[in-house]
């Protein structure tokens, strides 16, 4: 049986606070497959934002496209997380041939970009904190950029280099908080900043997160989305762009009379274009 991700979205029944819990281990290996990250310790930051990238999306922009991308102390390398309403969530790694690492914590930046119900384009951009983890990054983007306290904690248990589970949550007060309860809240967060051990042993569900972390709050559910490994490339969409080239680049692609490959960046999927599609091209043009 294929394994389904989802996310749960909650608030406590004194309006104190919102909590958004996710499985995303499908996803996941999705993208790690189709990236190939050349070392666990890659393949763990890229799935850590890959998760955070869905939480932030349910709560930011729940019916619109969230886009969070994660560069390095060095600026050749950094990450993709790409989160669609739909629950379709791909991932893109970008760095030089024999690279195994991504140093955080000196020039590491989050950038969020997420489109508003009118359309227009929101983005936020926040220097990487010195704990250097993109749970930290997550929640200092949230208190710089959208001005709300958050907690989160994203993470992913591997075993033997594979996925064995990657999920996370996410708690933020909200303006009906009182002291009481915060502090509770507070109290409770600390057993679970690094949520691993719990998808060690197999606690981590959505369900199980909402409990855990809202242990002996009322909560009502509002929200219960599929998450998935997914791309939104496609022939038709290659077919828009290539014609949006300029003549000239066009019949350069027909020269040798072969026919065009192109490989989706994101989910690795090769498409083909014979001369004569190319040619259909240039006279729609």
């Amino acid at each position: 049986m294929l394994h389904q991700d989802n996310v749960l979205r909650a608030i406590t029944d004194d309006g104190a606070f919102r909590v958004i819990a996710a499985d995303t281990t499908a996803t996941v290996r999705g993208a790690l497959a189709a990236q190939k990250p050349p070392s666990p310790e890659l393949s763990r930051t890229f799935a850590d934002l890959l998760t955070g990238a869905v939480l932030v999306r349910e709560t930011m922009a729940p019916e619109n496209r969230l886009q969070a991308i994660l560069q390095g102390d060095d600026p050749r390398i950094r990450m993709v997380a790409d989160t669609y309403p739909d629950g379709a969530t791909r991932g893109l790694i970008q760095m030089p041939d024999g690279v195994k690492a991504m140093p955080l914590g000196e020039r590491g930046m989050l950038q969020v970009a997420r489109t508003l119900h009118n359309g227009a384009l929101h983005q936020g951009v926040v220097r990487v904190p010195n704990d250097a983890t993109v749970s930290a990054a997550l929640m200092a983007y949230m208190q710089d950029s959208e001005q709300t306290v958050t907690m989160i904690a994203v993470g992913c248990h591997m075993a033997q280099g594979e996925v064995v589970a990657a999920g996370g949550y996410m708690v933020q007060l909200l303006p009906e908080a009182s002291e009481g309860p915060l502090m509770v809240m507070t109290e409770r967060l600390k057993d679970f900043q690094d949520i691993v051990p719990l998808l060690a042993r197999g606690g981590a569900s959505p369900e199980e997160l909402l409990q855990e972390t809202l242990y002996g709050m009322p909560y009502t559910k509002v929200g219960d989305r599929n998450v998935h490994f997914g791309c939104n490339c496609g022939p038709d969409r290659l077919v828009l762009s290539l014609g949006s080239l300029p003549r000239a680049d066009i019949e350069s692609l027909m020269q040798d009379g072969k026919t065009l490959d192109i490989q989706c960046d994101y989910c690795r999927q090769t498409y083909e274009f014979t001369v004569e599609q190319l040619r259909s091209l240039l006279e729609r043009n």
